[in-house]
């Protein structure tokens, strides 16, 4: 195979989720490296000297960002059994798997009380005060959901009133209603 074609060639590709838990994890190179030769790598097992000579990393190097991976949750050995009976450690990637999937989870809640607030604005036909937006914070984190406090909201507005206490007030008649 000629060089360019081999520099070329696509090897394997790297998750934006990934990189992302990795920037918020603040990981440094050693360790992301690490972490994606373990996705990458169709062997699970634990192999230093391997890992070492793929990476071109010493060996205190590998060692160091494998233990800082599971300190921080993101991999976890585990003991399995090969074709031969024989015990061996593989790594596990469970656990960066519900990092990914928290933090998506947590990025659509964020991405759902920037709507809220979006609507209030819109509704309201005017910017919402940081009082306002703690009001709202707050009926959120009670027990209200963002579909009922956007009802109420509506219904003030259709009632023509725009009072944070008079959405309040129809909140806390709904729930008494249930």
């Amino acid at each position: 195979m000629p060089m360019i074609e081999f520099l070329t060639e696509k090897r394997f590709s790297v998750s934006t989720h990934l990189i992302k838990v990795a920037i918020s994890l603040n990981l440094s190179l050693t360790e992301f490296l690490l972490l994606m030769y373990f996705e990458d790598a169709t062997d699970k097992t634990f192999d230093v000297k391997k890992i070492c000579q793929v990476l071109s990393l010493e060996e205190t190097a590998v060692l160091s960002a494998f233990n800082k991976l599971l300190m921080v949750n993101l991999i976890k050995m585990e003991t399995s059994k090969d074709n031969a009976n024989r015990h061996c450690e593989i790594i596990s990637l469970v656990p960066m798997y519900k990092t990914i999937v928290e933090n998506q989870n947590e990025q659509q809640k964020q991405t759902k009380k920037q709507d809220i607030y979006e609507t209030f604005q819109k509704e309201l036909g005017r910017s919402i005060s940081p009082m306002e937006f703690e009001i709202i914070n707050g009926w959120l984190e009670k027990c209200f959901s963002e579909e009922l406090v956007i009802g109420a909201l509506k219904e003030a507005v259709y009632n023509g009133v725009s009072s944070l206490r008079y959405i309040e007030k129809i909140l806390f008649e709904w729930q008494n209603v249930n």
